[in-house]
């Protein structure tokens, strides 16, 4: 057996498959129904209204999302304001009780300042 003559036939067989696998796919590719069959039509339709839900159903979500961080951001803004308030008052509330102390501390100095007065008078 010739060497030479044995590669020349496995050469052959390959391009012979080749080019059978070729018109395979062309006969595929032929075989194919025409873009104006109802069946390719009915399947167009089929992904459009995939699609049009599929942008549905995003735009709920993306409106749902706004909608939570709106109201986040609202209970944020809220909590603050309540924080704010509390501060206001508890400085309110420190500046009565500096108040009031100063004043039993000036009626107490005033009756201190009385009674030595009292004391000298006698």
């Amino acid at each position: 057996m010739y060497v030479g003559q044995f590669k020349a036939n496995q050469i052959v067989d390959r391009l012979e498959a080749a080019a059978k696998a070729r018109q395979a796919t062309l006969a595929r590719f032929r075989a194919r129904p025409a873009s104006d069959d109802p069946i390719v039509l009915a399947r167009q339709a089929a992904r459009r209204a995939v699609i049009q839900a599929r942008e549905v159903r995003g735009n709920e979500r993306e409106t749902a999302r706004l909608a939570a961080e709106a109201q986040r951001e609202a209970e944020a803004l809220a909590a603050r304001e309540r924080e704010a308030a509390e501060v206001a008052r508890q400085a309110a509330e420190k500046i009565e009780r500096q108040a009031a102390l100063a004043a039993e501390q000036k009626a107490a100095r005033d009756a201190r300042f009385a009674a030595r007065k009292a004391r000298a008078r006698r």
